[in-house]
């Protein structure tokens, strides 16, 4: 009685596994999971993108003009042309006109704090870039795992007279995932460093101007 009962339980566990890995469930899941990170990493990558490249772009003779105006004591024109300009830079200026008269200190520190919020501005949503090149690549090792565990199940249930047909479909599903998940990892790392890359080019670019502004204050003032 005791071997019939234990016969029963297998087979009964049998069936369980069968319905949770019926036509590789679990590595399609994963499959659709890396689908939606393929479709965040597009999108981070174009709304970085978008932002950035409007950073960017800048007067290239608007420090020059401000400076002018400045000279002339024209700060409520130079106040409106730099919210007219309406970028990272502009507004970090905008902050050290309103502070003219006070310190250098006073001016470097309201252009700093300005220039740190902004920053942070353009690093927005990049953190979840760089989570999706590390994490894509294991969640896609995950899945093929998974796959391979599945196939070793049905070979060791059939007794060794599986079909290779349905091996080799149950291992080419399982490597799928990996190689998904690979490609969505390397394309997420590299538009990161990209955009990183271009977030540097923008700071430099700003910390130089600035240098020019502060300068001409010192001048004028």
């Amino acid at each position: 009685m005791k071997l019939i009962l234990i016969d029963q339980q297998t087979i009964e566990t049998l069936k369980i596994i069968d319905l949770i890995t019926s036509e590789y469930l679990l590595p399609n899941i994963i499959m659709i999971l890396l689908s939606i990170l393929s479709i965040f990493s597009i999108y981070f990558l174009i709304e970085r993108f978008i932002i950035l490249n409007k950073a960017s772009k800048q007067d290239p003779e608007f420090i020059q003009k401000i400076n002018i105006l400045l000279s002339k004591n024209k700060d409520k024109e130079a106040i409106e042309f730099c919210k007219l300009q309406n970028t990272p830079f502009s507004r970090m200026i905008l902050k050290g006109i309103i502070q003219k008269g006070n310190s250098e200190d006073n001016v470097s520190s309201a252009i700093e704090n300005q220039g740190k919020l902004e920053i942070s501005i353009l690093e927005r949503n990049l953190n979840y870039l760089a989570t999706i090149s590390g994490s894509a690549p294991m969640l896609g090792f995950l899945g093929t795992v998974i796959g391979m565990i599945i196939a070793f199940f049905y070979m060791s249930k059939s007794g060794g007279n599986i079909e290779i047909a349905e091996l080799s479909k149950g291992i080419y599903t399982a490597m799928v995932t990996t190689v998904t998940g690979l490609i969505i990892g390397i394309i997420s790392y590299i538009s990161y460093n990209l955009l990183v890359s271009k977030i540097g080019k923008i700071i430099f670019n700003m910390e130089k101007d600035t240098m020019k502004f502060i300068e001409n204050l010192r001048k004028i003032s």
